[in-house]
């Protein structure tokens, strides 16, 4: 038996134990502390066949889409900044960073309710906030990688900044970038659901919300479930195909 089939196999073992765990506590407890597979299947379907539950995620997944759009814009521009003007590298990375690091994702939340409202606006800010020291740090690390021999022969060919920029310190920051959006966009759903939960007025923490009201737990992790399948599926069938696309699109130049 091959390394590659006994992986599989102790995987597919350790998934089904897991199973057959949750199954026999369920029975053990209430099912208001733990429902069993079966009621939390079906409520996972139940979101697809009501309109109410797919409209929740799809706004959770909007506010996901957004903030990461915006934090990576913002990560990338400001590390740019610093790398070309160095006399600001302290006060980014010496100081912006850490303070954003530090600061919990609980803390934007309350924070942007004050100031914006119970509103999308406010779930959005919230994770912006969250993801912006995961780009800054990678977008850090990719420029600091770069190979300043390539980039002096680039220019002593007369290549013009924004040259050297397409063909060398792009492709070169593409891993970083793309290591930078496939974290955010785990992150993004753990602090999306805080946020749904305390600032907004709709999504999955919503959802959740109203169903630990209802004391429904089957709902909640259903919710849990659909965000653990959803990141998963996203990143095994569409990031990463579309990175091993653009690292291909790189090496063929």
């Amino acid at each position: 038996m091959t390394l590659a089939r006994k992986q599989r196999l102790a995987a597919h073992a350790f998934t089904l134990g897991a199973l057959v765990l949750w199954l026999v506590y369920s029975r053990i407890v209430p099912p208001y502390q733990m429902p069993g597979p079966a009621p939390v299947a079906r409520d996972m379907v139940s979101f697809f066949a009501d309109r109410l539950p797919l409209g929740q995620l799809l706004l959770s997944l909007g506010h996901v889409a957004a903030a990461i759009a915006v934090s990576f814009v913002l990560g990338v521009g400001i590390a740019l900044i610093a790398h070309y003007l160095p006399v600001l590298r302290l006060l980014i990375y010496g100081r912006l960073t850490p303070f954003l690091n530090s600061f919990s994702g609980i803390g934007w939340t309350l924070l942007a309710v004050l100031w914006f409202g119970l509103n999308d606006v406010t779930v959005i800010f919230a994770v912006s906030a969250v993801l912006l020291p995961f780009a800054l740090v990678n977008m850090r690390e990719g420029l600091q990688s770069l190979d300043g021999e390539l980039l002096e022969m680039a220019e002593s060919f007369g290549r013009s900044r924004l040259r050297r920029f397409q063909k060398i310190v792009l492709p070169s920051l593409a891993p970083f970038m793309f290591a930078t959006l496939r974290v955010s966009f785990g992150v993004s759903w753990k602090v999306a659901l805080t946020a749904e939960l305390f600032g907004g007025n709709g999504g999955l923490g919503y959802l959740v919300n109203v169903a630990r009201q209802e004391i429904n737990t089957a709902m909640i992790f259903a919710a849990i479930g659909l965000i653990v399948l959803f990141v998963h599926a996203t990143d095994l069938y569409l990031l990463t195909p579309l990175q091993n696309h653009v690292f291909d699109r790189y090496r063929a130049l």
